[in-house]
């Protein structure tokens, strides 16, 4: 199967000691059970420890109806990713160069429905949306969750819905955080420039409200460095997407998933006021009508995070 090859210098990425995941790191949405044992082929791959190689893109057509809705001249785009460490999210294959995850296989399936070339090029997730302002980048696929606060500023074509969630060592008392003050006290990690940051940040106050000591807020830039303060025990609880918390329970053992938190759009990002977003929209519902959706979701063992339509930058989700 073809996938995306990076056009940045490659990393290589010693076996894994602890779980990462680049969807860990960004934000988003849900697989709709607490199940942590349920899912698919990722789910299954978890447990042994590979990578699904599923061709479910190759063999897509372009679609005539959502090509015409692409800016005139365009035949080629640059899109930014975030790699991590394990699927959902984007990891290298064995090869060290070649790209794979569930938000390449929807980025290029997307390309291949409005018949365009893209070069991906990695960056740190938080330096993307940023990025897409100064034109560095046409386009971002890291799972990024939409928003009011970014909807200001960015474009959102949604694909997925996945969400905030928490896990924490297998041996901690933690039940379900059903209300961020149940965290007071607390040390919780979490990803630089992230949803999970901003909401921990605008939440503080609910400690000191109640009279309790607020929770300290621990992000990093590597994913890595997030398990790694969880299972030394400098963190207490991580925050992140439900898919990657999801995924890393599986995958190793001494962490537990505690629950969904709060659910969001998951969706490519553009420049605010792009002409690209009517093209995408179009070629994600294309994915939809023709079951190639569904296949991507099924490889990579998040069909609970499936949508019925693309949409562009939604409002964010309530509970």
């Amino acid at each position: 199967m073809r996938r995306t090859p990076v056009h940045a210098r490659a990393r290589h990425f010693a076996p894994f000691v602890l779980i990462t995941s680049a969807t860990l790191l960004l934000t988003a949405c849900g697989s709709g059970s607490d199940d942590p044992a349920g899912g698919g082929t990722a789910q299954a791959a978890a447990k042994s420890g590979e990578v699904p190689t599923e061709d479910v893109v190759s063999g897509i057509a372009e679609d005539p109806a959502a090509v015409k809705l692409l800016p005139p001249g365009v035949t080629s785009l640059t899109v930014a990713v975030s790699v991590g460490g394990t699927p959902p999210g984007t990891t290298y294959l064995d090869d060290g160069t070649t790209l794979t995850g569930q938000d390449v296989d929807f980025t290029e399936a997307v390309g291949k429905v409005l018949g365009i070339d893209l070069k991906t090029e990695q960056a740190s997730f938080e330096a993307i949306l940023p990025a897409l302002d100064s034109g560095r980048y046409d386009v971002g696929a890291s799972n990024f969750g939409v928003t009011d606060e970014r909807r200001r500023t960015v474009d959102f074509v949604t694909y997925v819905n996945d969400g905030q969630g928490f896990a924490t060592r297998e041996d901690s008392d933690l039940p379900k955080i059903t209300d961020l003050a149940q965290l007071c006290g607390l040390n919780v990690a979490t990803g630089a420039g992230t949803t999970f940051e901003a909401t921990l940040e605008e939440n503080r106050h609910l400690c000191e409200e109640a009279g309790e000591k607020p929770y300290e807020v621990q992000t990093y830039s590597e994913a890595g460095a997030v398990w790694s303060s969880l299972q030394q025990g400098r963190s207490d609880v991580v925050m992140s997407t439900i898919n990657g918390l999801r995924y890393a329970v599986a995958h190793q053992e001494g962490f537990r998933f505690l629950n969904e938190f709060h659910r969001l759009d998951v969706g490519f990002a553009f420049k605010k006021g792009t002409e690209l977003a009517p093209a995408f929209r179009a070629a994600v519902n294309r994915l939809i009508a023709d079951g190639t959706y569904d296949r991507i979701l099924e490889k990579w063992g998040t069909a609970g995070s499936a949508i019925e339509e693309s949409r562009i930058s939604p409002p964010e989700l309530k509970d």
